[in-house]
């Protein structure tokens, strides 16, 4: 079945390469059209049309000041929360309802746009031009550079990862244009203090935006350094024109600030980018490559697709869901649109990334489901830079999160929120229908990512580490009460975002709630040697999950309560993904159960994560006609944006990130799986690909792998950095493999 090789096995035999980046033969008409490009701190929303280019500028900490801050901490109701407990324990499903501290329910601090960018030829210059036909504008994924292209010119637009700022480049004969910063953008709030500012410099000019939010002393100032080339330089209203010029280089910066801005310190930043060597745009291009590229490269899929259909626009190839093209492009954009939105936070609801003041749900990190599935291909998928803009997440976060533990339930330790705008990590957004300050699952949901990212690197994080012993903590307090037999019981208890048919949204053990104090109390054990024999008795007095009259893995383990069937959340099967708790192999009965409650769940209102994160679950449960149908919903559902964005909602409705981040998980789970102990190979390949080659991906076991299939069989390469055991799957049965660090290993399938 396997023998050792030093070679790489070969790609499926075609004649091109996938394509690793989009185009589109127009520019965008909508923001949500716009290609992307971002660093995990700034990103840009790229119209692409040289003689009127739009440039949106975002950052992650851009959200708005809404509310007194004494209206968003936790609600202090630990001396209530013992008699809350007897009364859902005897039975008063509803008791949980008025838990709270009366507020109504506030949204986190909205996300929203800083400007944008404008390099508009003037309209004498456009006339005398004759304004040349529009060629293409394309979106490199290995460079990160989003490019569009007339006759005459050319405009560049990336975002650094090494220097952190936004590079536009234009260059062409005879350029005029005009350059503004402008922040006049959908919703943006008329009671904004704008404020301008433009001067000369010797070789062009600094412009600049303050904008200070109403009622607040919180204001975001832009920062764009204009390096021209030739021709000659003018104050304008609200900017500069250039006229005659043979290039014009752009950086932008925006912070986030009270006071004021150093807009001159900024500027002198700015210029020190530059260097004093011919070439700047390269020489920034070449530093920001050394980051962007490296971490891109790291895997790649291939489908074997026709290479007609590779060479279509993203728009069309949208058009043919079936397609294996739009497969492997879909799978480069989330991996590359991942990594772009990662740095200081994780990805957002959006991303990195908004047009519109007035973003869905306030762009937040919405931790209850949203934040893990985006993320959920960063450790498989070889993307560290996605992990640690998590871990920095959390980490700046822990305080708060100590504060929601003892407000709410008197506890030491920690309890994450269900949303976040990255600012605060305190739980006050709740109320009867949605009571998510109940919710004690949050933290060790939030850490799982960050185990799989230690367990693939071969190393513990110390903060990861002192984070788990913070959950036991938690647990140590809060686990107090039993039921008859004994068993501990998790009260309150939630399920997000569903209830009970027969009770009330906040009630007692729900699965995800079940499963995540007894991963959280193991793991922390396994890590924490002093403390192993406590906190592993205390997982073990939990009580096991329970199956309904229905035969499924019922979402309460308490008896009484019915299951709620039609629901976009599957937060009961957290057992099954992201855990390995529940497997088809380890633990058969439950993962029957599972499978039927999967079968059950129906799709409410079609929202995107919802599908993706059922074929997640049908990956682990080997149901491959499961995965093809969930991705099939979502392709055939016009989910995606030319941008290869996506959209909550079918018919491109409401712009989120959830399906483009997500989707590459699904098809790394449905080919690979692993665990520290376990390699699970082709468990549930989506129909009509047979065949392809997935190469770079990294393991809980500490090995990169390449597999490769064909109708006659699969080859896998393994490249071990550490010596260990496991257990190998396939569809051939099971059996044990030794690896050796830094020897290779060939394995070889059979067909099906």
């Amino acid at each position: 079945m396997n023998t050792p090789v030093n070679a790489l096995v070969n790609e499926p035999t075609h004649h091109t390469a996938p394509v690793h980046g989009t185009w589109e033969p127009q520019p965008a008409a909508r923001w949500e059209d716009a290609f992307l490009s971002g660093n995990g701190h700034h990103g840009a929303l790229v119209f692409g049309d040289p003689d009127d280019e739009r440039v949106v500028v975002t950052h992650h900490t851009l959200v708005r000041p809404v509310g007194a801050d004494e209206d968003r901490l936790p609600p202090r109701l630990a001396e209530e929360l013992p008699a809350l407990q007897d009364r859902l324990l005897a039975g008063d499903t509803k008791a949980a309802e008025t838990f709270t501290d009366g507020r109504p329910l506030q949204w986190v601090r909205p996300f929203h746009p800083a400007f944008q960018v404008s390099l508009r030829r003037p309209d004498g210059a456009r006339d005398e031009a004759g304004a040349p036909p529009f060629h293409r504008r394309t979106l490199d994924f290995r460079t990160g550079v989003a490019e569009a292209a007339r006759a005459d010119r050319t405009g560049r637009v990336f975002v650094s990862r090494a220097d952190d700022v936004i590079v536009q480049y234009v260059t062409g004969p005879d350029l005029t244009l005009d350059i503004r910063l402008d922040h006049r953008l959908a919703g943006a709030p008329a009671t904004l203090g704008v404020g301008h500012g433009a001067v000369l410099t010797p070789g062009g000019a600094l412009l600049s935006l303050r904008a200070r939010y109403p009622d607040s002393d919180l204001a975001y100032t832009g920062v764009t350094l204009a390096a021209v080339t030739g021709g000659t330089t003018t104050l304008a209203p609200q900017g500069v024109r250039v006229a005659g010029a043979r290039s014009v280089l752009l950086l932008t910066r925006v912070r986030r600030h009270t006071g004021e801005a150093d807009v001159v310190a900024e500027g002198r930043a700015l210029r020190d980018l530059l260097g004093e060597e011919p070439g700047p745009y390269g020489m920034l291009l070449a530093r920001h490559l050394s980051h962007h590229r490296t971490a891109y490269d790291r895997v790649t899929l291939d489908l074997a697709a026709d290479p007609a259909e590779r060479a279509l626009p993203g728009s069309e190839l949208l058009a043919r869901p079936r397609s294996a093209a739009l497969l492997e492009r879909l799978f480069a954009a989330g991996r590359y649109h991942l990594l772009s939105s990662g740095g200081l936070f994780p990805p957002r609801l959006t991303g990195l990334w908004t047009g519109d003041w007035d973003t869905a749900w306030s762009g937040a990190f919405t931790n209850d489901a949203n934040l893990n599935l985006q993320t959920a291909s960063a450790a498989a998928a070889a993307l560290p830079e996605v992990s640690e803009a998590l871990a920095s997440l959390v980490q700046r976060q822990l305080p708060d999160w100590r504060d929601n533990a003892r407000e709410v339930f008197g506890a030491r330790g920690v309890v994450a929120p269900a949303h976040s705008d990255g600012e605060s990590g305190h739980s006050y957004h709740f109320n009867r229908e949605y009571p998510l300050h109940l919710w004690t699952a949050g933290a060790d949901w939030l850490l799982g990512p960050l185990v799989d990212h230690d367990e693939t690197r071969g190393e513990h994080d110390p903060r990861t580490t002192a984070a788990l012993a913070e959950v036991a903590l938690f647990y140590e307090d809060f686990l107090t009460r039993t039921d008859d037999g004994g068993h501990l019981v998790v009260v309150p208890s939630y399920s997000p975002e569903n209830r009970p048919a027969n009770a009330g949204w906040g009630t007692v053990n729900a699965a995800m709630d079940l499963s995540a104090a007894r991963h959280a109390l193991r793991t922390a054990a396994d890590r924490h040697p002093e403390h192993a024999g406590r906190w592993r008795a205390l997982a073990d007095r939990l009580p096991p999950h329970r199956t309904n009259a229905d035969g499924a893995l019922a979402e309460w383990a308490r008896p009484g309560l019915e299951d709620s069937y039609d629901h976009r959340h599957l937060s009961h099967l957290y057992a099954v993904w992201p855990l390995h708790e529940i497997t088809p192999y380890d633990t058969p009965d439950l993962a029957a159960a599972a499978h039927r409650a999967l079968e059950l769940r129906g799709p409410e209102n079609d929202s995107a994560h919802g599908h993706l994160h059922h074929a997640l679950i049908a990956a682990r449960l080997r149901d491959a006609e499961r995965v093809t149908g969930a991705l099939g919903r979502v392709l055939d559902g016009d989910f995606f944006h030319a941008s290869l964005m996506s959209a909550h909602y079918p018919h491109r409705d409401v712009y989120n990130a959830d399906a483009a981040h997500t989707l590459p998980a699904v098809l790394i789970e449905a080919l690979v799986q692993s665990t520290p102990g376990r390699l699970v190979l082709l468990p549930a390949p989506p129909a009509g690909h047979p065949r392809g080659a997935l190469h770079g991906v990294r393991t809980r076991f500490g090995a990169a792998l390449d597999l490769t299939w064909t109708p006659d069989g699969a080859t896998a390469v393994l490249r071990p950095t550490r010596t260990v055991r496991i257990e190998l799957r396939t569809s051939e049965g099971a059996g044990p493999l030794d690896l050796a660090a830094h020897e290779d290993r060939l394995l070889t399938l059979k067909a099906r």
